[in-house]
């Protein structure tokens, strides 16, 4: 065939579809590789959600902070800028460094960062900051193990319960090691003491032991086993009773109820539907206790009203909800499981806060995922965010690479039937000019030719 033909076959098949081309490998891999690109490969409903808890947390945490920020540093905006603003922008590189890097690596890790974690725990117990009694922290309490533990137990519990090899419905290969490591963690953290992280550890670890297929006996006995541990303790920890006995008092009369659950309860009847106005509470002057960390959905009643609470609450379900989703389309268990174990965390430290606000359960200490102040919290969240956004990221390129070579697959079929075609078309006979095409029609018998 002359280059002359060559090129009249391409004239042909390109007024015939103008958007094909004899070749399309190449286009398609450039699209395909474009599809890949970090920026598109991101959840941008999950973003969404967690931008806008960032964006009223930090309102929120400079609403409450600014009074004390000029009495103690000068400027209203000190406190703000130069603690608040630097947790934001180093948490945010690390959701990024963690959605860029590839969620299985850290599986290979996981063991290891649970022994560096009970490390910690055990120094905090021995040479942390002693503040009010407890011994909660390190680095000036820049650094909370138990924050760090919650994340740990997320990540070792997705790799090790989605491991081919784990039973999970076995009593001793499956129940044993998970109450063993769960009761250390939580011994540990009990031990400072800090009940609340404690709480949070067993419960998101127990969700995603449920999710992988335990034993519901198994469970059972994980619930009495908790309830039988807790009651012991509440009785040796003199704080903890206190709190339960105003926290049944005030069921019936809310005058009975803790002082701080009567703070909460004033800010938001203060507040209404639509709020005072934001920066306008009166309860964050002394009346709450710790308003930017552990009562700052309170000041979100008081200032925002009702409707910005809710809206709060809304962000918090959006985000479970995707994350849920973002599970179900995982390539495998662990990646599974991590957005499982990360969701539940998130969901129950928010619903833990919340309904600690709203006298619904016994005072906790546990902060408000993305809008409370915290170094270390804030940080281990977005971490858990950016393996989220990782496990979304690797199903994303696994199916547009699966779809571009499909794709690919079948164009370059097309393409080569309608090069078939054109063969046919060009490539004449001597004679007759007839297309020089094998058929069974036109081949001689064996009579004929003899």
């Amino acid at each position: 065939m002359t280059e002359r033909t060559f090129d009249a076959m391409q004239r042909r098949t390109q007024q015939r579809n103008p958007s094909r081309t004899l070749f399309p490998t190449e286009s398609a891999s450039r699209s395909a590789a474009h599809q890949r690109s970090f920026i598109a490969t991101l959840d941008k409903p999950l973003l969404a959600f967690v931008i806008l808890l960032l964006i009223i947390g930090s309102l929120m945490v400079f609403s409450t902070t600014f009074d004390w920020s000029n009495a103690t540093r000068g400027t209203a905006s000190a406190f703000f800028t130069q603690e608040h603003l630097r947790n934001v922008l180093l948490s945010v590189v690390g959701l990024l460094f963690f959605a860029a890097v590839d969620y299985r690596f850290w599986k290979r890790f996981a063991i290891w960062i649970l022994l560096l974690t009970i490390g910690a725990l055990i120094a905090v117990l021995a040479f942390g900051d002693d503040i009010f009694g407890a011994r909660r922290s390190l680095i000036s309490g820049r650094f909370q193990p138990g924050e760090l533990a919650e994340f740990t137990i997320v990540l070792y519990m997705a790799a090790w319960l989605g491991s081919k090899n784990t039973k999970v419905g076995s009593f001793f290969f499956g129940f044993i090691p998970f109450a063993v490591i769960v009761g250390i963690i939580a011994y540990l953290i009990i031990q400072q003491p800090d009940l609340s992280s404690a709480v949070v550890v067993t419960l998101t670890a127990g969700m995603m032991y449920f999710l992988a297929g335990a034993n519901l006996l198994h469970l059972g006995a994980v619930a009495g086993l908790i309830g039988t541990v807790g009651f012991v303790l509440v009785q040796g920890l003199g704080y903890a009773q206190t709190r339960i006995a105003e926290f049944v008092a005030g069921l019936t009369d809310p005058t009975q109820a803790s002082y701080h659950t009567q703070q909460a309860i004033t800010a938001f009847l203060k507040g209404g539907w639509t709020g005072v106005g934001l920066g306008s509470s009166e309860q964050k002057f002394g009346a709450l206790p710790a308003p930017h960390t552990d009562s700052i959905f309170a000041i979100i009643g008081e200032e925002l009203g009702v409707l910005g609470a809710a809206l709060v609450v809304m962000l918090f379900i959006g985000f479970a909800i995707r994350g849920f989703q973002i599970a179900r389309h995982a390539r495998d268990p662990f990646g599974s499981l991590l957005c499982v174990g990360f969701t539940s965390w998130v969901l129950i430290r928010a619903l833990l806060n919340i309904a600690v606000m709203t006298a619904l359960v016994p005072t906790t200490g546990v902060p408000l995922p993305f809008i409370s102040f915290g170094g270390s919290s804030l940080m281990v969240v977005m971490v858990g965010v950016g393996l989220m956004l990782s496990v979304q990221r690797v199903a994303m390129n696994r199916s547009s690479s699966t779809t571009s070579t499909t794709s690919t697959a079948n164009t370059a079929n097309t393409a080569s039937t309608e090069r078939r075609e054109d063969f046919e078309n060009y490539d004449r006979g001597w004679g007759d000019r007839r297309a020089r095409l094998s058929s069974t029609s036109h081949r001689p018998s064996a009579a004929e030719r003899r």
